[in-house]
């Protein structure tokens, strides 16, 4: 008897013969469960027939057929648990090997495209940088047979069942279940390549989108922003304008100005000649371009930011017959990387951001600014201590302690003792963080290997490591650290990390947060706790609607694959109007506005942001866990619980799940505390 060819959700319901495909792979898990009790005197049935069925359902007819198939379980079951655990361990061994080389040889492939001493980025740059070495590991796993292996000992867990399970599950048996998500698709190689293709040509796009702010006019065609201040899009442009809150000349009509630029930059309307050129002078109001005092033609970008989109989805949508149980992007996201449903998470989004919560805060809000709020608002940064501190002061000492990138990495020892890490746990994480000048607006890289060193990329330029840099270093480091105690302290290799990465985001948050405690300036102000509470909740508020842009244009293009970057862009521009106009017009006025869709994650990490407004709850829950604790000492508690189910390592770690409830309630009271 031949064995079918796997059903990866693009297979006919019956064979030429027209047999029943279900029928016969039926009959073939059934003959193979019966030779595995006549030959192993120990059998867990319910395990094995999970592995059968799951190692069947992506077995081929070039793997063999169906005797073959039946041998090969026979012969690779193990039914011992101490051959078993050991087996497992050897895999997880080989795992860290290959994955850790493999990123080594990534991290060196596109540092000339991320870090700023790879100097003019050559063709050869973007094409070695788009290049996957694991492009083929997939297919390569399935072809020696190794997967199949995994598979029939190690079968993988449904979301429901880990969410039910879980909880019973001791840390070996977690170990088991997360062997077990290493191979449940069969993407091939070709697929894989093309979407690394496509995220590195979109991760260059971003990287190398500035904006000259010195070449900024208002429609006066004064100068508002100093030569030589070049922000990236959207992150540069964004703390530019928090920083202006503390501005009482001219901060109102700078952000005015940076809240022009990005809409120009959504609409694509921004002459395409003032992208990354200081030369010309620019009137975003008018959208005019001047050389010199002559007004000058100038065409606007082509819809470049909607083509890359597009090739994004079209590389995410190739690998959707591979994975018929999350067949789209949308699910792969959110039921596989962030383990919640998508309806989860739009529940709890939509339920903060319309609650009677954001309409207190921005009363407050126009209470403290003494005015009306804008759109641009929705960045509003004065819940902070920085906000009433001189950026240019701030800069001051930040470029006097970094002059350069080494010089933050030398600090990092000392970063850490003063977040509360005693001497030897803050030298030995240290020593496995990198820091490099970014091209970009900087990130975090963990590494994927004991003996490999994180990476912290930030910018820093040759003046010195400006206050935006700092701040944004500070974040990466955060993430960095949580990289390291879950890749050197966790008990088992594949629990290695967090269970998405919004819980990376959380610990990342923390640390931002105390930016200027680790430069020396500590808040005393009986207000700290409220206005800490209200800035996490402003910054929910944001990011919540940025997320719920972004999923409903993926779930458009879903419904319109055949769309042309023109028609991406008009109907961005609608969603993004819409959620404005739901949740953000009647507080922060601005009917209409595009603003939400500026994101440059939208193009750079497809499909991330809702991480970001989870991490921010996670963070709150986190902050009050932290009170009155050794803020180190539970950092190292947490994060050493690996890559457990998100409520189940919250639940863990803090003794409640993550719900928008506590945040809700704390708002309450800092309102009533900060209008007394």
């Amino acid at each position: 008897m031949t064995l079918l060819p796997a059903c990866t959700g693009v297979c006919p319901d019956t064979d030429a013969s027209g047999a029943s495909l279900l029928t016969t792979r039926a009959a073939i898990v059934a003959q193979t469960l019966d030779s595995l009790r006549a030959h192993h005197a120990a059998v867990d049935e319910a395990r094995a027939l999970k592995g059968i069925r799951q190692a069947a359902s992506l077995w081929t007819a070039q793997d063999g057929s169906a005797d073959e198939f039946a041998a090969f379980c026979t012969a690779n079951y193990v039914g011992d648990d101490a051959a078993r655990e050991a087996l497992f361990r050897r895999m997880s061994d080989k795992l860290e090997l290959i994955f850790g080389y493999f990123h080594r040889i990534d991290v060196g492939l596109t540092a000339p495209l991320q870090e700023a001493a790879g100097g003019d980025i050559q063709k050869i740059d973007l094409d070695m940088g788009s290049y996957n070495v694991s492009a083929h590991f997939n297919d390569d796993m399935f072809r020696s047979k190794a997967a199949f292996t995994v598979m029939l000992n190690f079968p993988s867990f449904t979301l429901a069942e880990k969410q039910r399970l879980g909880g019973q599950w001791s840390r070996l048996e977690w170990g088991y279940a997360r062997l077990g998500d290493c191979f449940t698709a069969r993407i091939p190689a070709q697929a894989a390549q093309a979407a690394s293709d496509a995220a590195t040509a979109a991760e260059t796009y971003i990287a190398d989108y500035n904006i000259a702010m010195g070449a900024l006019r208002n429609e006066a065609g004064e100068q508002l922003f100093a030569d030589g201040m070049t922000l990236i899009a959207h992150w540069g442009l964004r703390d530019e304008l928090k920083s202006n809150y503390a501005d009482d000349v001219r901060g109102l009509e700078k952000q005015r100005l940076i809240y022009r630029v990005m809409t120009r930059i959504v609409a694509q309307e921004i002459p395409a000649v003032v992208i990354n050129n200081g030369s010309v002078a620019w009137r975003p109001v008018s959208n005019t371009v001047y050389d010199g005092e002559n007004e000058v033609a100038a065409a606007a970008e082509p819809d470049t930011r909607y083509r890359i989109f597009i090739d994004n989805f079209k590389a995410a949508r190739a690998a959707d017959r591979y994975t018929p149980d999350v067949p789209t992007a949308v699910q792969r996201a959110f039921d596989g990387g962030m383990e919640f449903s998508k309806d989860e998470i739009d529940a709890m989004f939509t339920a903060l951001v319309s609650s009677p919560q954001v309409k207190q805060a921005a009363a407050l809000i126009a209470q403290r600014l003494g005015r009306a709020l804008e759109p641009f608002d929705i960045w509003y940064d004065g819940f902070k201590s920085r906000s009433s501190i001189s950026e240019d002061a701030l800069t001051a000492q930040t470029r006097a302690r970094y002059p350069d990138a080494k010089a933050l990495e030398r600090d990092l020892p000392n970063l850490l003792r003063r977040l509360g890490f005693v001497d030897v746990e803050a030298r030995r994480l240290s020593s496995k963080i990198q820091v490099d000048a970014a091209r970009g607006a900087g990130h975090a890289w963990g590494a994927v290997m004991k003996g490999d060193k994180a990476r912290l990329r930030t910018r820093v330029p040759a003046s010195g490591m400006d206050y935006k840099g700092y701040n944004i270093a500070v974040h990466e480091f955060g993430h960095n650290v949580e990289q390291t105690i879950s890749l050197y302290d966790v008990d088992y290799y594949v629990l290695n990390g967090v269970p998405n990465t919004a819980f990376t985001e959380a610990l990342a948050f923390v640390f931002q947060k105390r930016d200027l405690e680790l430069l020396g300036m500590k808040e005393n102000s009986p207000d700290k706790q409220a206005l800490e509470t209200l800035d996490i909740f402003w910054g929910c508020y944001e990011i919540m609607g940025v997320a719920l842009v972004d999923v409903a244009v993926w779930e458009w293009l879903y419904a319109h694959p055949d769309a042309t970057p023109a028609q991406l862009k008009e109907s961005t521009l609608r969603i993004a109007r819409d959620v404005w106009n739901a949740y953000y017009a009647p507080v922060l006025g601005g009917v209409d506005s595009p603003i939400l869709s500026i994101y440059s994650h939208m193009l750079s990490n497809p499909l991330y942001l809702s991480n970001y407004p989870l991490g921010h709850l996670i963070e709150f829950q986190l902050e009050a866990h932290f009170r009155g604790k050794s803020l180190a000492g539970e950092i190292f508690r947490i994060y050493k619980l690996g890559r457990l189910t998100p409520q189940l390592w919250m639940t863990q770690a803090t003794g409640q799940e993550v719900s928008i409830e506590p945040m809700l309630n704390a708002v309450d009271a800092a309102v009533v505390q900060l209008t007394k």
